[in-house]
């Protein structure tokens, strides 16, 4: 479940040509079966890091990142070491935050979440930083005006004390316009292959009751510019049909599945539908016929084949979706210490800064003035 509320703050339409960075911190006090401490970092929605306070350290979790962690072995450790410290930080934080709301103890959750979205057609950068206190809105960074915002009257403090800080504004604007940009540009460079690949799916065909629709789910798939609808005769049909939404998986593909309502098809005429499959950037499509003996049913198992075993993902429910989503309204955060030159940096000397501006001082439990850009006094 954790992760599950990781990947849908991700699950968000995305323009083709735009490419984001975002990092994901919470912490939180008195809820259970969730860490108090999750960090996650991600490039176009596809989560490449992931910690909580349960784990002995971050983990990557693609292939690619650990490849390229191999290559660059400090820039790893330096991002691991930045996981770590920046709890102290985000703990500051959260308890400025539930003081200016005239909060004490019981239950809260206190997320950030920061980055930048690319445009790589028309070069155009939007960075972002947000707070949210407890699943609402609490206070965030306008990169445009230089100025800090909320719609929640308990951050009205905080907001003032954040616009009264030029400098402090002026640094993040750098980092979300400059800094960010610059690393997932870079990034992107290393992660092309992988980014641009194109899985296809597996395509089943499922049923709950025999008086249900047939659903025909496709699983496995990148990227998540795809198409599925259901044929008859050859032709698209749509009457009783029902689109269901793309939705990720916890490895970074993704899944959807389009049902038919076969109450009104007669046996006899089950031969005449057919469910496709299409992946933009890959020709052939994947065609499903309705075949009543490839339907797999609830209990996993094919009709007229009682020993054969489902392996099929399960569509997250709109139910799960809808909890989830409550427990974790967005927000969030990353600090950069020190404005960068106008001369060009590796990403690791990218990533050093801004884990600088991350971590308090080392031997202080309080971050300081110096070392951090505030988020309140």
């Amino acid at each position: 479940m954790k992760e599950l509320m990781i990947v849908l703050l991700l699950c968000h339409p995305v323009s083709a040509v735009k490419h984001s960075l975002m990092l994901y911190f919470m912490i939180s006090s008195g809820v259970p079966d969730v860490p108090h401490y999750i960090v996650v970092a991600a490039v176009d929605r596809i989560i490449m890091i992931y910690y909580d306070s349960s784990m002995k350290a971050p983990e990557p979790r693609q292939e690619v990142l650990i490849e390229l962690n191999e290559l660059d072995p400090q820039q790893w450790e330096a991002f691991v070491q930045h996981c770590m410290d920046h709890y102290q930080l985000l703990k500051h934080e959260s308890d400025s935050f539930m003081q200016h709301s005239n909060q004490t103890g019981g239950v809260h959750i206190v997320q950030e979440i920061t980055g930048c979205e690319w445009d790589d057609e028309t070069d155009i950068v939007e960075g972002f930083l947000q707070y949210g206190l407890n699943g609402e809105d609490f206070v965030a960074f306008d990169v445009k005006t230089e100025t800090w915002i909320s719609s929640n009257p308990q951050a009205e403090t905080v907001k003032q004390e954040q616009n009264r800080n030029k400098a402090n504004s002026e640094l993040w604007k750098d980092a979300l316009t400059v800094v960010f940009p610059n690393v997932l540009k870079t990034y992107l460079s290393h992660w092309k292959n992988f980014l641009n690949r194109k899985d296809v799916p597996s395509v089943s065909l499922l049923q709950k009751t025999p008086s249900s629709p047939v659903s025909c789910h496709a699983t496995g798939f990148y990227p998540d510019r795809a198409m599925m609808f259901w044929r008859k005769d050859g032709e698209e049909i749509h009457e009783g049909v029902e689109h269901g939404e793309i939705l990720p998986n916890h490895d970074g593909s993704f899944q959807m599945n389009v049902d038919l309502n076969i109450s009104s098809v007669s046996p006899e005429d089950w031969r005449r539908y057919d469910c496709v499959f299409h992946l933009s950037g890959v020709e052939d499509d994947i065609i499903t016929k309705l075949d009543e003996t490839q339907i797999r049913t609830n209990r996993g198992k094919n009709k007229n084949d009682e020993e054969k075993p489902s392996d099929v993902t399960v569509p997250i429910t709109a139910a799960v979706v809808a909890l989830v989503l409550v427990l974790v309204a967005v927000v969030g955060f990353v600090v950069y210490k020190k404005k960068k030159d106008k001369c060009p940096t590796s990403p690791q000397d990218n990533m050093t800064e801004l884990t600088e501006g991350l971590n308090p001082d080392k031997d202080n439990t309080q971050p300081t003035e110096k070392s951090t850009i505030q988020t309140s006094t």
